[in-house]
């Protein structure tokens, strides 16, 4: 009993430091919306979507783009070896606006993950002094949000700029699970270091990476992380390594993804990224497991505990974590922070995605993502 005490002091204390981290970090992030759409000059900006089997959302994508009021633009679309309607599809979009170039990419080269080597290849046909990498799911909302970009990018003097958009979600549990994974997200990538040029924390959004071409070829293009399953993520890694200024912001009334339309399709989502995420180490599976399952379902078993001491510092963590878990909601979501009463069982669902994406990864020996098996060769190869 006394090791269940001390066991809860310790998480009890990381929680009040976690939610004074997030307060201060969340309090400093402001929302693209607040800022102006008048960019100081308006260079040529190069908008390269990626799309594989995408023919039910790519349209709608790209005809939401096309509203916009920045200009000059021209839109790069990229076919990454579709099975589907989607080929089609971007060439409709093509005859439709001279703007957009359509590029069929039919064979994957060696050492290159699908996206990764259609967003490399994309930019090869760019011509912009900016370019835009947006997945081929992203509705742009408001038709400012370029401009908005482009002029917060100038007015900074940034190199990159990145956004994160509204995750739509149908049913009652998907939003809780993607509610769960932002608040996660949050506390432990703190997004707004990215934007303290003192800071080695870097960030990237797959809606929105907008980047100037000098920085995207001084770091060495999509070459340099050819071969990593979170490519939008490690965009910004590598700007950052390289001393370049990035900012994050949110765009939560400016764009807006369904990122997943099931639990079922978040958990095959989810088998991309876990292993990359964890660095490929079991020792950091076990340890996330573990984390997860201490910090945030724990705390509602012992909170019935006979124990008063015990009810008592489970009552405090709960009311920590909520105070954490309902900042993050209503600042990076447009979600009810109610959704906090599932939090248990997200969680537990959450564990469930983590071992079942270690699992299959090792049973198939690499990640098998839309159609293509990657090998942990592939996938653990160094940075050159």
């Amino acid at each position: 009993m006394i090791l269940l005490h001390l066991y809860l002091a310790s998480i009890l204390i990381v929680w009040i430091f976690i939610g004074m981290d997030v307060w201060r970090g969340l309090t400093t992030l402001t929302s693209i919306e607040e800022h102006s759409n008048t960019p100081i000059e308006r260079p040529l900006l190069s908008v390269v979507i990626p799309a594989r089997n995408e023919e039910g959302t790519i349209t709608d994508s790209v005809l939401s783009q096309l509203k916009q009021d920045y200009h000059p633009v021209e839109w790069i679309l990229v076919n990454d070896r579709s099975t589907d309607g989607t080929p089609e599809k971007l060439d409709a979009l093509g005859e439709k606006d001279e703007r957009i170039s359509v590029l069929h990419v039919h064979f994957l080269e060696p050492g290159w993950l699908g996206k990764n080597q259609a967003l490399y290849k994309g930019c090869e046909l760019a011509k912009g002094d900016l370019i835009l990498f947006t997945d081929a799911d992203v509705i742009f909302k408001d038709s400012t949000i370029l401009s908005r970009a482009v002029s917060y990018l100038q007015i900074r003097k940034l190199d990159h700029l990145t956004l994160a958009p509204h995750i739509r979600s149908g049913s009652f549990w998907l939003k809780s699970f993607v509610a769960f994974f932002l608040f996660g997200f949050t506390f432990y990538k703190r997004p707004w270091k990215a934007n303290d040029p003192d800071s080695k924390t870097g960030m990237g959004i797959g809606a929105f990476n907008l980047i100037t071409r000098s920085a995207y070829e001084e770091i060495g293009t999509h070459e340099g992380i050819k071969h990593m399953p979170d490519d939008d993520l490690q965009l910004g890694v590598q700007l950052k390594k390289h001393g370049k200024r990035q900012f994050f912001l949110t765009a939560l009334e400016s764009l807006e993804v369904e990122w997943y339309r099931s639990l079922n399709e978040a958990f095959n989502g989810l088998e991309k990224n876990t292993f990359a995420g964890l660095h490929y180490s079991l020792l950091l599976v076990l340890f996330a497991i573990l984390g997860v399952f201490s910090s945030t379902v724990l705390p509602f078993i012992t909170v019935l505990s006979s124990d008063p001491g015990i009810r008592i510092m489970s009552v405090l963590i709960i009311l920590f974590i909520g105070i954490t878990y309902v900042n993050v909601i209503k600042r990076m979501t447009r979600e009810s922070p109610l959704l906090f009463l599932a939090l248990p069982v997200t969680s537990l669902l959450f564990i469930y995605s983590i071992g079942r994406a270690i699992f299959l990864t090792f049973k198939r020996g690499g990640i098998e993502w839309r159609g293509t098996l990657y090998t942990f060769k592939e996938l653990k190869r160094k940075r050159r």
